[in-house]
């Protein structure tokens, strides 16, 4: 499966942006989602993740109440709303998809989970 990641750009601090990320090439549903994003000089770390139906959603701690993701499976989409957003939240932000079975609905938090990465959209929170 291909991604590409969007909707990234500057914003003030307490602004909003949403992310959208559109993948291509193979049955969207059958993917668990997640976004990661990665800082200057710092590792990729996780931000949210989905499951394959959407049901099961997680978060890090650092964005839990100001961010939110879901996905539309009939665009084969998953987006990122980020409120609230925070100098320290300015990162290129990676959205990353798994393949699961049917049955599987869990969301994962590891990047090692995930086998495909889409090519990242940057946000710049400025103070």
């Amino acid at each position: 499966v291909q991604l590409q990641a969007s909707g990234g750009g500057l914003v003030q601090a307490g602004g909003s942006l949403r992310l959208s990320c559109a993948a291509s090439g193979r049955t969207f549903s059958n993917y668990a989602l997640g976004w990661f994003r990665q800082a200057p000089g710092k590792e990729r770390v996780f931000v949210s993740a989905i499951s394959r139906s959407g049901g099961i959603t997680d978060y890090a701690d650092s964005v839990k109440g100001r961010f939110t993701i879901s996905r539309d499976n009939a665009k084969n989409t998953v987006y990122l709303q980020m409120n609230s957003l925070k100098p320290e939240d300015t990162a290129a932000y990676y959205c990353a998809a798994v393949r699961v079975d049917y049955a599987d609905l869990r969301a994962y938090t590891s990047r090692w989970s995930y086998t495909y990465w889409g090519q990242g959209t940057l946000v710049t929170v400025s103070s």
